[in-house]
């Protein structure tokens, strides 16, 4: 909310590493005005006729605490895992990926990446015994339509097609990309 220009933002808890089942609205008063948002469940008057219910306080101590942790711990957590990327872009680069989107702005806990000539699903089943892969996010793992992301930015079906989404975090241990790289080869071969 540094930011001026932001009037919402909404996180989960369990995306910084907090209790599933639990997330945040801010919402920014201007002028002393609160944002024109409409309640999903109505009964009581909590948070301003907003939600009704009992607010879950463990819930909300626990992802306050997470989000404490990750403020703390910020250089670092971005230090690993930008490390962790920058190894794999390296290795699976050199084994004929092509990386989609701006490297240089993406998050650095997820990589997407593209095998032209490969198919995403063979991929998977190729990396599966070492290697939780998908392609594409959780919310549209039941999907088997091409990304609406990586079409919106031009992509070929067929660079579409071979694109694997991977995604790790700062406590994740080595990863053997060398190894992913070779099975990738294999499938090519």
């Amino acid at each position: 909310m540094k930011d001026r220009r932001i009037d919402l933002i909404s996180a989960s808890g369990h995306k910084v590493y907090g209790p599933k089942g639990v997330g945040v609205l801010l919402a920014r008063c201007r002028d002393y005005n609160d944002p024109p948002l409409e309640p999903l469940m109505y009964g009581g008057g909590q948070e301003k006729g907003l939600r009704p219910g009992t607010l879950p306080v463990h819930l909300i101590a626990a992802l306050g605490e997470s989000v404490r942790l990750a403020s703390k711990d910020h250089a670092r957590r971005l230090s690993s895992c930008a490390a962790i990327k920058a190894e794999a872009m390296r290795k699976l680069t050199e084994a004929g990926g092509v990386v989609n989107g701006a490297s240089d702005a993406a998050i650095a806990s997820t990589l997407n990446i593209s095998f032209p000539g490969l198919d995403s699903e063979a991929l998977i089943l190729q990396l599966k015994e070492s290697f939780a892969v998908s392609n594409g996010s959780a919310c549209t793992s039941s999907s088997y339509t091409f990304s609406h992301v990586l079409t919106s930015m031009g992509l070929s079906k067929d660079r579409i097609r071979g694109s694997l989404r991977i995604s790790w975090c700062h406590m994740t241990p080595p990863v053997d990309w060398a190894l992913m790289a070779e099975k990738i080869a294999a499938l090519r071969n």
